[in-house]
């Protein structure tokens, strides 16, 4: 095609849901429900975590930051959502839809690496519990975590520069509710082999590896698990790893759906609703899963409750 006769395009039109007619406001106060719950849960998560000296641990510290990149995620994405929903739909600059996008990736590989730091928590806990506070010491606390956010805003801010450099051109529908990678480079008239090319150097290696090392871990921590004699002190290991591997299995099992083994375009619909059972729901049952099933959280939770109905009488 020749460049000379391509017409700019500086804005999208992003189509959400469609027109959803009478389910409109329905469909935006349930998805605004779910989102506050979950922004509330997060929250709740971190403030008692920094709050209660009982869980100033490394398990818990890495769960704060964990908590920290959901908040990060959905308060980027989910904002336009909600405004998509009561318009059938919405125009957003170039510029905006990139920027997006850069600010859902920084989150995304910050967790997928974040969960690899907490499989490496646990396992160090469960094979070798004499060397553990040798081996996770608060200065390696702090650099593992800034490793994690580090590679997540360095990374995602290379694929952005790429992404900034596309021209586009003629299309301008992005069937989707919010900005993601794979209709920004369909988009675009300029060539999209660099973009596509770092992609894959960077971005997948970077959500992979995490997943490869946490089986790796976990079947190190299973193998040490069924030599314990007791059956007590079996179910003791496997309960200090069941929140952390169920949050792994939710999380992976939605992000491989919609980037690693995505869906055909014909099935543009089962895409959205993946993505927003990872946009939406991963980030609620987070705090649910840690918060149910572990009896630290629970007790503080119940202490904080008591208190509270204490303070009112």
């Amino acid at each position: 095609m020749d460049e000379k006769n391509w017409t700019v395009v500086t804005e999208f039109l992003l189509l959400g849901f469609g027109d959803l007619n009478d389910f409109r406001i329905l469909t935006f106060i349930i998805l605004l429900i779910i989102h506050i719950t979950a922004l509330s849960g997060n929250i709740l998560v971190i403030s008692l975590i920094a709050a209660k000296k009982s869980l100033h641990c490394p398990m818990y510290f890495f769960l704060s930051q964990l908590s920290l990149s959901e908040i990060m995620f959905t308060t980027d994405i989910v904002p336009t959502m909600l405004r998509l929903v009561l318009e059938g739909g919405g125009k957003v600059s170039v510029f905006q839809c990139i920027l997006q996008f850069y600010l859902s990736a920084v989150p995304t590989i910050a967790q997928c690496l974040l969960l690899a730091v907490m499989s490496f928590d646990r396992h160090v806990a469960i094979c070798r519990p004499l060397h553990y506070a040798i081996i996770i010491t608060f200065s390696r606390q702090i650099q593992m975590i800034t490793v994690c956010w580090l590679l997540g805003f360095s990374l995602s801010i290379i694929i952005y520069v790429f992404l900034r450099k596309l021209t586009f051109c003629h299309h301008t529908i992005i069937d989707h509710f919010f900005c993601d990678i794979a209709p920004l480079v369909q988009l675009a008239c300029s060539d999209t082999s660099s973009v596509e090319l770092v992609t894959a150097l960077l971005a997948y290696p970077i959500i992979l590896s995490p997943f490869l090392f946490i089986v790796v871990s976990y079947i190190s921590i299973l193998q040490t698990v069924l030599k314990i004699p007791s059956n007590i002190g079996r179910q003791k290991a496997f309960s200090t790893c069941s929140s952390h591997l169920t949050s792994v299995c939710l999380y992976y099992g939605t992000l491989s759906s919609i980037y690693i083994f995505p869906l055909k375009d014909k099935f543009i619909y089962a895409n959205k609703g993946l993505t927003l059972l990872y946009v939406l729901v991963t980030p609620l049952f987070n705090p649910l899963i840690y918060s149910l099933r572990n009896q630290d959280i629970r007790r503080v939770i119940y202490t904080f409750v008591q208190t509270l109905q204490v303070g009112r009488k």
